[in-house]
């Protein structure tokens, strides 16, 4: 394509002659259009194809095509129809800015194949779419009032960019009363107008005058502009100033301050500026004393006081005023004014304190006299009529004494407390017009007394100890309240003094005299003591002292810290138990019972048992509430015949105590005979075929024994004095009232009673089974006869001496192990025959009060005269 490139531009400069020379001919001729300007877009001109001759389907073909000179593109062809269109919107005015020549658009429409040219002129007609416009909105005149009638003031003439009959036609005026317009024709053509006055101004009847001219072409619809013509018209020096009014009578007080405006005189001026500024002065008829005692000030008309007035002087004064403009024939005005002197209160009432007593006591009586004052005026009339106050709200009032003399007292009860001091303020005031006044302030002081007694935040104090505290811990700090002062407000405490089981507080209990804060002494035991309710007073230092007090309750909180003991089966301190079974012992039979006891209370006390070590789990079972062995299963030829059970006894506490309890099982082939009741079948030869006859006779004897052991012990229960008025009267028994002991004694019914039996004559022991009241259980024990020392003992045991009933000679029994419960206010005791190292239990129930539930190790011993 390259290659051909030059080929085409020689042959186009070959044809550039021709070209000139066809476009010169078709030159000549011209296509005329008139149109008018602002037809819309897309608006047919003219039809060029039929205007021109030319075949409409070879438009395209012949790539007809439309130049517009120097112009923008209004205007395009259709190819298709040969239509002349418009594309933009004309404006004439903006084409053709002047307004003498007509407005012409030259276009060229040239067709190739052959090549063939067209000259079109297109005429823009004008329309009226232009109102008449004046170069400024405001058109602001000066004329002076003094201009005569029929003066003339030219006016901007108004601008329209539309031609002919569309241009300026003729001017309007709004409505007037000193103003009329005249139209004027230019050289041009061009139309303007002239504003005549037709009735001379007044400037202080109207100074500025609004108007409105309208300018109106001559296009259909017809179009128009305005503008405003705003006339000033300019002052002249034809009024005189004028006083509001012509006389003036003013009243002054005397010892008015020197410089105080008597009056302010007000001259006005309806001319303006320097004909309207006025200056003021004094009349050749005012008097110089007049013009002593007062001045005026030129400017602005000022009257004030000049000297001291005084009443008994001078009392009326009389003057004239001249007001006169600053215009260049200065015109004037005048006033008369009289001032009359009034006589004022200028003598101020006194007030003196003649005795005031401060401070008082609080307690001070009604009408106690705290102050004497006395007032005074020197003014006469009622500007000396004086009248003395004091604050409403004040627990004081005035009393009349004498003449001018007045006393202040007590009119209400005095409280330091609530006020501990008052500020008294005299005010005397006379009746003058104004009335003045004057004060005087006094401080009166309160003294205390001691009549408050000390309070403290609360009625009653419940505070909870744990148990095993230090000794000297702080409890609590129990501080009172006295709103008094000094003395009255220092407060002691102490503990009131009440003994509970011939114990005193003050040994158990510490407060601090100074600030109230409450100490434990010594360390509190749960098990023994559970709470303490006392008193504590606090005590102020006043004359005489008051007090107040407040409950104390005291709440000792239980700690696990007691250990479980076990009481069955029993054995010697670290022993071994050791128990015979028949192998030939059925299933679910009881091979033994744990039993073991907590001193703590509630949940700590709590006991579950469990194996710890077991030489056959599938042999034995152990109840986890009762601690009951039972055996599972009957015993085979492999079962071991020794048997090692272990178990723990834990309480219920955080952390958890324990105790544990080793049992050895021997299995042994012979078997005993089952009985229903001890009492009246008799013991196979068998079981007791190891025991001689002084056995026998002591198991009758041990019996003997134990009933005037009991009697005697009851005796001396009963004999001995009471501690307490609670306590309940002594009863001894060898069996217990209650229903259950909560595992801390064997309780049995006759089929336990019978399996312990079986259990313990295997073992070589006498048990010894005592009939209980009816509705009652049964109370067993089971102890070694050649025990000295229990478990629980902490020394030798003691000897009890017993007179029997039938010689009156004295038995002694050992009293083997002491021990109590408050779950059951009970005292087991243990008893050991001498002779034949019988074991019996004996419980004293309801002797005392339990105050701990720790089972106590004790040792007693009954002097022999008791026996």
């Amino acid at each position: 394509m390259d290659s051909h490139r030059p080929t085409k531009m020689r042959q186009r400069y070959v044809w550039n002659p021709i070209l000139l020379f066809a476009l010169w001919q078709l030159s000549n001729a011209v296509t005329h259009y008139s149109i008018s300007e602002e037809l819309k877009e897309g608006s047919v001109v003219a039809n060029l194809a039929a205007d021109l001759d030319l075949d409409v389907q070879t438009l395209s073909e012949r790539k007809m095509r439309l130049d517009i000179v120097a112009n923008k593109k209004y205007f395009d062809v259709n190819k298709e129809t040969g239509e002349l269109y418009i594309v933009e919107k004309i404006d004439r005015e903006h084409i053709c800015p002047s307004k003498t020549t007509p407005c012409y658009l030259k276009l060229e429409v040239i067709l190739e194949n052959p090549l063939r040219m067209f000259n079109i002129e297109l005429e823009i007609l004008d329309i009226n779419d232009n109102a008449p416009q004046f170069r400024r909105d405001a058109i602001h005149l000066d004329i002076a009032e003094s201009t005569s009638a029929g003066e003339r003031f030219s006016l901007s003439n108004a601008v329209d960019p539309d031609i002919g009959t569309n241009t300026v036609k003729t001017y309007y005026l709004s409505e007037s009363e000193h103003f009329n317009i005249e139209v004027q024709t230019g050289r041009d053509g061009s139309k303007f107008a002239e504003l005549i006055l037709k009735k001379a101004l007044d400037r202080e009847k109207q100074a500025v005058h609004h108007l409105v001219l309208s300018a109106v072409d001559g296009g259909t619809p017809t179009r128009s502009g305005t503008a405003s013509v705003i006339v000033h018209v300019l002052d002249i020096n034809d009024n005189a100033p004028t006083f509001d009014r012509e006389e003036y009578n003013i009243k002054v007080m005397e010892n008015s301050p020197i410089g105080s405006l008597v009056l302010q005189m007000n001259a006005t001026d309806s001319d303006e500026g320097s004909n309207a500024d006025v200056t003021y002065s004094y009349s050749l008829y005012t008097s110089e004393k007049t013009q002593e005692m007062f001045n005026i000030n030129p400017s602005n008309g000022e009257l004030t006081v000049k000297g001291m007035l005084n009443y008994e002087d001078f009392r009326i004064y009389d003057m004239e005023i001249i007001a006169m403009d600053k215009g260049a024939n200065a015109l004037s005005g005048q006033c008369k004014i009289r001032i009359l002197v009034d006589d004022m209160n200028d003598n101020h009432p006194e007030i003196s304190i003649k005795s005031f007593q401060s401070p008082i006591k609080e307690n001070a009586e009604l009408g106690t006299v705290i102050a004497v004052v006395s007032i005074s005026d020197k003014d006469s009339g009622e500007n000396g009529q004086i009248d003395l106050t004091i604050s409403d709200n004040l627990p004081f009032k005035l009393k009349e004494s004498s003449g001018n003399f007045f006393e202040l007292v007590v009119s209400e009860s005095l409280d330091r407390e609530k006020a501990p001091e008052y500020e008294i303020t005299f005010t005397v005031r006379d009746r003058g017009s104004p009335p003045l006044s004057d004060n005087e302030t006094m401080t009166l002081e309160l003294l205390d007394v001691n009549d408050n007694v000390p309070q403290f935040p609360q009625s009653f104090y419940t505070i909870r100890v744990m148990e095993n505290n230090a000794p000297g811990a702080l409890l609590e700090s129990l501080s009172a309240y006295d709103p008094d002062l000094h003395e009255n407000q220092y407060l002691v405490y102490f503990i009131i003094e009440r003994e509970i089981a011939n114990t005193s507080m003050s040994m158990l209990f510490s407060i601090s005299p100074e600030n109230g804060k409450l100490y434990a002494l010594k360390t509190f035991d749960h098990e023994i003591e559970k709470e303490f309710l006392f008193h504590i007073e606090a005590r102020d230092s006043g004359v005489p002292p008051l007090s107040s007090n407040v409950t104390v309750h005291i709440i000792i909180v239980d700690q696990n810290d007691n250990t479980p003991v076990i009481v069955s089966p029993w054995r010697a301190h670290g022993s071994v138990v050791e128990e015979k079974i028949p192998r030939s012992t059925d299933k679910g039979s009881l091979v033994s019972k744990v039993i073991a006891i907590d001193g703590d209370s509630v949940l700590n006390s709590r006991i579950t048992y469990q194996f710890l070590q077991v030489t056959d789990a599938t042999l034995f079972s152990l109840d986890q509430y009762n601690g009951e062995i039972r055996t599972m299963r009957m015993f085979s030829y492999r079962d071991p015949r020794l048997q090692r059970l272990v178990v723990v006894a834990k309480d219920n506490g955080e952390p958890a105590l324990s105790a544990t309890v080793t049992i050895k099982l021997s299995t042994v082939e012979t078997a005993v005979k089952a009985y229903s009741d001890m009492t009246e079948v008799p013991l196979e030869y068998d079981i007791f075929s190891d025991l001689n006859l002084y056995l026998v006779i002591g198991l009758g004897s041990v019996s003997f024994l134990l009933l005037i052991t009991i009697l005697v012990t009851i005796v001396l229960k009963c004999q001995k004095p009471k501690s307490s008025k609670a306590a309940p009267p002594c009863r001894n028994s060898v069996v217990s009232e209650r229903n259950s002991f909560a595992d801390s004694t064997l309780v049995s019914n006759d089929a336990y009673w019978y399996s312990m039996f079986l259990a313990e004559t295997r073992k070589g022991k006498l048990v010894v089974r005592q009939p209980a009241p009816k509705g009652s259980r049964y109370i067993v024990s089971s102890l070694p006869r050649s025990t000295g020392l229990t478990e629980t003992s902490g020394s030798a045991p003691s000897t009890l001496q017993v007179r029997t009933a039938t010689n009156n000679s004295c038995v002694h029994l050992v009293i083997s192990n002491i021990y109590s419960s408050s779950s059951n206010n009970c005292i087991h005791f243990v008893f050991e025959y001498d002779l034949f190292h019988s074991i019996v239990f004996i419980d004293h129930c309801d002797m005392f009060t339990a105050t701990s539930s720790e089972w106590m190790r004790r040792t007693a011993q009954v002097n022999s005269s008791q026996c």
